[in-house]
């Protein structure tokens, strides 16, 4: 029997939708320590678990590196398990994240985008996550409350593929979205269990029938091998990923591609970023368009595996473009810049290119701040050198 999709408004902030995903979601284990700007996750889940509302094994870790670990092993014993950190939480868990990933564990970890220390500062940028870009996992970056809460759907069924068997991390930006309220659309209960499905791993710690080994040591003539394999899953992720866009797309009616174009096709001026911050770019955007400007934005989602051959051809007529970094890359050029100049290598004609700075440790950006870039890229005040945006100097 086909079930009619339905949608259920619900006034939430990001960490909300996480929490409100994973109580449809009823993972068998949850294990998280609490960090700012996560804790909303993680209290709002734990009152889902203390109300009786999931059969979900809830485990307040005594830190975020047993909060992982926890996790790691109720996934080898054949479990669904899922997490949420931030900042110095996810540093925390540092080691353990290429377990994770090195066991092929389908884990979904939100991370609410936090600046890492020193100095201390709880507030927005992805320093985070992009210190673990290159640990195996697959990173999904969100614009809006309803981003986070697709996104930790169409995670699971990512990351449970057999062509997969990866971590996932969900991103959402540290109080912009993480605290935000907006009106959400909710699945069904029901809808999204029957989308979800059940979790049926091949190898599992538990299956007596068939034993298998974690956490052996390999010594150099298996290695190679072993991470070549890693390597595949996270190209099959990126094929995988389309597979799982056509199916959620039939429930939900939307489109999910590696990222948005945002009045791109006749765009001689683009932006390109991640996240909340796309919101504000596609503000500016309307006005300038208002005023004949011809420009426009590539919000990137997948960043792990990156697609380079898709986002080359997206970028491929314009005729110069913005990498706007909510990240440093100290002693070479920021993250999202670094892949979008890899994206554009291939091409005969290739764009002028400008790498932005924006936002560490939660400076806001405005609608001034972006129109501004969008001048600079018209005027051809183009150069090598990273440009600061909002920089006291």
């Amino acid at each position: 029997m086909k079930l009619k999709t339905k949608f259920i408004p619900k006034a939430l902030t990001g960490a909300e939708a996480y929490a409100e995903a994973m109580r449809q979601i009823e993972p068998d284990v949850v294990a998280a320590y609490p960090i700012t700007p996560q804790t909303p996750i993680i209290e709002k889940f734990a009152k889902f678990a203390a109300d009786g509302k999931v059969r979900t094994k809830f485990i307040l870790a005594e830190s975020e590196h047993s909060a992982l670990s926890a996790v790691v092993g109720a996934s080898a014993a054949g479990g669904r398990a899922m997490t949420a950190t931030a900042s110095q939480g996810l540093a925390y868990m540092w080691e353990v994240l290429g377990v994770a990933s090195g066991f092929r564990l389908p884990i979904v970890m939100a991370v609410a985008n936090r600046n890492l220390s020193a100095p201390l500062n709880i507030h927005c940028d992805h320093s985070d996550s992009m210190g673990a870009r290159d640990l195996g996992w697959i990173q999904i970056f969100c614009e809006t409350v309803q981003e986070v809460y697709e996104n930790t759907l169409f995670a699971i069924k990512l990351a449970e593929n057999p062509k997969v068997l990866l971590p996932v991390m969900i991103m959402q930006d540290g109080f912009v979205t993480s605290h935000g309220v907006e009106n959400a659309m909710i699945l069904d209960d029901e809808i999204v269990k029957k989308f979800i499905g059940e979790y049926k791993p091949k190898y599992f710690l538990l299956n007596i029938e068939h034993p298998v080994t974690f956490g052996l040591i390999t010594l150099p003539n298996y290695q190679m091998e072993i991470k070549y394999q890693q390597a595949q899953a996270m190209k099959n992720a990126k094929k995988v990923y389309l597979e799982v866009s056509k199916a959620l797309s039939k429930i939900t009616g939307k489109k999910y591609y590696y990222f948005e174009e945002y009045k791109l096709s006749d765009a001689k001026f683009i932006i390109v970023t991640m996240a909340s911050t796309a919101g504000t770019v596609k503000a500016a955007i309307d006005e300038l368009r208002e005023r004949g400007q011809k420009v426009g934005l590539l919000k990137i989602k997948l960043f792990r595996p990156f697609p380079y051959q898709e986002v080359g051809k997206a970028l491929a007529y314009a005729s110069s473009i913005a990498v706007l970094d909510r990240s440093e890359s100290f002693g070479a050029a920021p993250p999202l810049f670094s892949e979008i100049k890899n994206s554009l290598y291939d091409l005969k004609k290739r764009p002028k290119l400008q790498s932005y700075v924006f936002g560490l440790g939660g400076r806001d950006i405005k609608i001034s701040d972006i129109k501004k870039v969008f001048y600079e890229l018209k005027a051809k005040k183009l150069s090598n050198e990273i440009n600061y945006i909002t920089l006291r100097r």
